[in-house]
């Protein structure tokens, strides 16, 4: 016994530079649906057998100038309305049969929106058979005659085909009869479903004319589908458990030794007819997903594949078992024709999806985006020579037919196309996809290996068997020449037997009668048998002739029963053309009642679903109305807090304004008395000037609030010196309250200030920080802030700003300054010259005698005055506004 050969899929081909004549585009050919009775406007007109227009329906304007668009697609072939499934099989299914015949491997899918006419190009209707059946009546018509028998090809999980001797194929055949059926057993010839009992009439059966006939050949199919990314296998048999239903389980892809994918643990069934192919197709067909949706009754929800795959393998030497390759295994090949029936394209909008059907639709739009995105890198690695990856890995439907498009066998879409004038925005995306796809070119298969033994095998060994047969029947039987020998041996032996003849002697008189004797004795037994012959030829001829009087008289009777046979063989006929017809009826009606048990089982689902969203969309409007309840009694204690925080607001707000416009009164008050009393001052000390005296160096100090002050609330504020009108011009003490008091000071001057040793110095206390930068660790640990700020005028005096504010904490944790206050302080340059000419200058002796006459000058006093202006611009991105700011609530 040989060991039983494994078969491969066709290998890629060595990697050759790429040439025009080494790849094929692919193949797209539009096919068009009638309009349907309730639509009235067509926007689709095919203009040629290549060509379609498309135009923009009423009420949709395609251009700016409000006019209709036009658009022309060209294709490979257009097929119109009244196009038959024969015509469309001839030009776009036939020649991928033929290749598959030949050992090449072929894709075909049909694309479009739903309710185009997918599902009725690849499967069709009685009467009017699709792409799928009739391909499938080719490759028998074809393969016929030189099918193996069941288990000589025998899959393996791994992509590949075994081959098994005579003897190993019987045994299994034997042990699958006995055994439970586990796989799913071929189905037998004499149940046709009605579905398709009469999709091809044989007058449009066709077949490949150039078929090897020294091969052997075997058909296996399986049928999957592509649900929200997921594969299923629809050929899988599960154990039904009616108190705990175990759900589908999904398969996975996987690369086999050859880099080709495959759908690892599917069922592949063994085929030997189109009957039984199209009743596996049918129970595949009846676990397929679909739903009803505002666009279709039975609307599609999956991607469906078809796999048809192909073993062959040479015949021997003598023409007459499978050629058993141990050495050379590429002689046993596997081809295989996909068949996908992809899912339509919809818009939620249109369809009105929720739930499931929602999640649906989202899935199937996602893999036939990946699919187009995938087109369109390959067109632009081919176009531009880029070498960007392609995305198969990106949905199931491209990475299972991912070796297609990277030149393992033919590529062919058909787009499938409604002309109605709703599907007019759809329609244009799937021309647009289809034109793009055409520009796509894939790499032409590989040629099938030559076997090395000469032509004709299986045809001599046949008519060598058909002469061998008819040579017996002329013979009438099978001759055997030791039987025949053994006769004679017994008639010999019933003669006497010869004396010896030979005399030595001439006077012998013995011999001779001797031998006279016994030749007489011959010579009666001889007379004897012949009489006994002849007897007995007289008896066999009577007993022929009775026989052939009986056999007469016999056939006069078989004649006339043949006769009497012949009515009841018309009235059985009758009988039996009524029963197949009340047979097809009860199928079709069958038929019927499962469609529309399907359609009451998917009613029924929708209906739970809707019972089921309509509990929760009422539960949720429980739950919306006590959320409402809760919020409009929380609305209204936040309206009743937020009207008392606002009229307490609003009584803040009005005190500070009052507060505010009271300050600024008071602070108009007080430069108006220090105008008077610097005024007041000069009259007095031109009538008299007191005895030089050195000015003492003192701190600042705020003066007394005028009485007005009692009638007004108290607030923060900053006072400004003012000269005190009375004799003797002494300059009074001037107290800073904000200086003096217990708060920890930040004293900020920059390095680049001047040092002037003025007698108004302000009065920080021995905790002040000093800096010469802003320090937030400074500012952390004191309430109060005062910046330093000098400029140099244009009459070369120096005008010193002492900036005051106050140190509070924001909410972010960190620290912000309020500036509340700013003293003045102009002071001629102590180093640069002074432009103003004094007369001091011009005796050194009288300067130092008119010391304490310059501190009592007018001029002197009054720029050496800190002057406090309330509500004046401080400098860039500083104002005072007399009152510290309060935060929003």
């Amino acid at each position: 016994m040989m060991r039983p050969t494994r078969g491969k899929t066709p290998r890629r081909p060595a990697p050759k530079k790429p040439s025009n004549n080494q790849k094929d585009p692919v193949g797209v050919y539009c096919r068009v649906r009638p309009l349907g009775a309730e639509d009235n406007e067509c926007c689709i007109e095919v203009i040629s057998n290549t060509t379609i227009q498309l135009h923009a329906p009423e009420g949709l304007r395609a251009n700016r100038n409000g006019e209709f668009k036009e658009t022309q697609y060209s294709f490979k072939r257009v097929f119109g309305i009244k196009t038959s499934q024969m015509e469309l099989f001839e030009d776009v299914a036939k020649p991928l049969v033929d290749d598959l015949i030949h050992s090449k491997n072929g894709l075909l899918f049909t694309y479009g929106v739903t309710g185009s006419g997918k599902t009725f190009t690849m499967t069709g209707s009685p009467g009017q058979g699709g792409l799928l059946p009739r391909s499938l009546d080719m490759i028998f018509n074809s393969i016929g005659p030189y099918q193996a028998k069941r288990f000589v090809f025998k899959t393996d999980d791994k992509n590949g085909m075994d081959v098994q001797t005579q003897v190993d194929a019987l045994l299994e055949r034997q042990k699958r009869e006995n055994q439970p059926a586990v796989v799913p057993k071929t189905p037998s010839r004499q149940r046709v479903d009605p579905e398709f009992a009469d999709m091809i009439t044989p007058a449009e059966a066709c077949r490949v004319d150039e078929v090897d006939e020294d091969s052997s050949y075997s058909v296996f199919v399986s049928y999957i589908e592509i649900y929200n990314n997921y594969i299923y296998d629809l050929l899988e048999e599960v154990p039904f458990d009616p108190i705990k239903p175990k759900p589908p389980q999904s398969k996975i892809l996987r690369e086999d030794q050859n880099h080709n994918m495959y759908v690892s643990g599917c069922t592949e069934v063994e085929v030997k007819s189109t009957e039984e192919a199209f009743e596996v197709f049918w129970r595949g067909q009846k676990k397929r997903r679909i739903a009803n949706t505002q666009l279709n009754r039975e609307s599609s929800r999956s991607h469906s594949v078809f796999i048809i795959k192909l073993a062959q393998a040479p015949l021997d030497a003598d023409g007459d078992n499978i050629l058993q390759v141990i050495h050379d295994k590429n002689q046993v090949s596997v081809s295989q024709l996909c068949l996908v029936d992809l899912a339509g394209s919809e818009r939620t909008s249109r369809t009105r999806a929720e739930g499931n059907r929602l999640r649906e639709a989202g899935n199937i739009n996602q893999s036939l985006m990946t699919l187009r995105t995938c087109i369109e890198v390959l067109r632009e690695n081919q176009m531009c020579g880029t070498n960007k990856m392609v995305p198969y890995r990106d949905s199931k439907v491209t990475h299972l037919f991912k070796n297609y498009f990277d030149g393992e066998g033919k590529v062919r879409m058909v787009v499938c196309v409604n002309p109605k004038a709703d599907d007019y925005e759809e329609t244009m995306l799937v021309m647009r996809f289809a034109e793009l796809t055409q520009e796509v070119e894939v790499d032409r298969p590989a040629d099938r290996p030559v076997c090395g033994f000469a032509a004709g095998r299986r045809h001599k060994n046949q008519a060598f068997k058909d002469e061998l047969s008819r040579r017996l029947e002329e013979r009438g039987g099978p001759v055997d020449a030791e039987s025949t020998q053994s006769v004679m041996h017994q008639l010999l032996q019933n003669l006497p037997p010869l004396p010896p003849s030979e005399i030595t002697d001439p006077h012998d008189d013995i011999t001779l009668p001797r031998l006279i004797e016994v030749l007489e004795k011959r010579h009666k037994v001889r007379q004897m048998m012949t009489q006994e012959y002849n007897k007995t030829a007289i008896m066999l001829k009577s007993m022929l002739q009775d026989l052939d009087n009986s056999l007469a008289s016999k056939e006069n009777f078989i004649h006339d029963q043949r006769g009497k046979l012949g009515d009841k063989d018309k009235t059985i006929q009758t009988q039996k053309t009524e029963m197949d017809r009340l047979e097809k009826k009860c199928k079709m009606l069958e038929y019927k009642i499962d469609i529309l048990q399907k359609t009451t089982n998917v009613y029924e689902e929708d209906k739970r679903s809707l019972q089921q969203e309509l509990e929760s969309r009422e539960q949720r409007l429980q739950r919306e109305q006590s959320e409402k309840r809760r919020m409009e009694q929380r609305m209204q204690s936040m309206v009743q807090d937020t009207k008392l925080k606002w009229e307490k607001e609003c009584e803040r707000r009005v005190c500070a304004k009052q507060l505010e416009m009271q300050n600024k009164l008071w602070v108009k008050d007080e430069k108006l008395k220090q105008l008077k009393a610097i005024v007041t001052e000069s009259k007095t000390q031109s009538d008299q000037r007191p005895a030089p005296e050195k000015p003492q160096r003192l701190a600042p100090e705020k003066p007394q609030r005028p009485s007005r002050e009692k009638d007004r609330p108290p607030a923060k504020r900053s006072a400004s010196p003012s000269p005190v009108p009375t004799a003797p011009p002494v300059r009074a003490v001037h107290r800073r309250s904000h200086s003096a008091g217990g708060e920890r000071w930040v004293d900020h001057k920059p390095p680049s200030n001047v040092e002037l040793d003025t007698v108004m110095q302000p009065a920080l206390g021995p905790n002040a920080i000093k800096v010469s930068a802003p320090s937030e660790k400074a500012l952390a640990k004191c309430d109060k802030y005062m910046l330093t700020h000098q400029d140099v005028a244009s009459d070369g005096e120096i005008q010193t700003k002492l900036i005051k504010g106050e140190v509070f904490r924001t909410r972010g944790g960190g620290q912000a300054v309020q500036f509340t206050d700013v003293e003045t302080l102009r002071q001629e340059h102590p180093i640069g010259p002074s432009r103003k000419r004094r007369s001091s200058e011009g005796n050194a002796a009288q300067a130092d005698d008119r010391v304490e006459g310059d501190w009592t000058d007018v001029e002197t006093r009054c720029s050496m005055a800190v002057e406090m202006r309330a509500g004046s611009n401080l400098g860039p991105g500083y104002q005072h506004h007399g009152y510290q700011k309060r935060r929003k609530p």
